[in-house]
């Protein structure tokens, strides 16, 4: 993967390389099955999970490497 395509924090301002991926939906908008997805490096994986778990929002967190396999697989 080249710098062009490694993912970017999501957390505002961020502009760090992203190693976890926050599967997430909002169950008043979004379909059961249907994951949306943030990215975020080590600083801000707690907080941006925080943020979405405290809404009920947050599916699962996983290393972007693992989701990156499983997405290919």
């Amino acid at each position: 993967m080249s710098d062009e395509t490694l993912p970017i924090c999501s957390a505002k301002g961020c502009r760090a390389t992203a190693v976890w991926v926050l599967a997430w939906n909002n169950p008043k908008i979004h379909t059961p099955e249907r994951r949306k997805t943030w990215v975020a490096c080590e600083e801000h994986r707690e907080h941006l999970s925080q943020f979405l778990g405290m809404r009920g929002f947050l599916k699962d967190v996983v290393a972007f490497e693992e989701w990156r396999s499983a997405e290919g697989a």
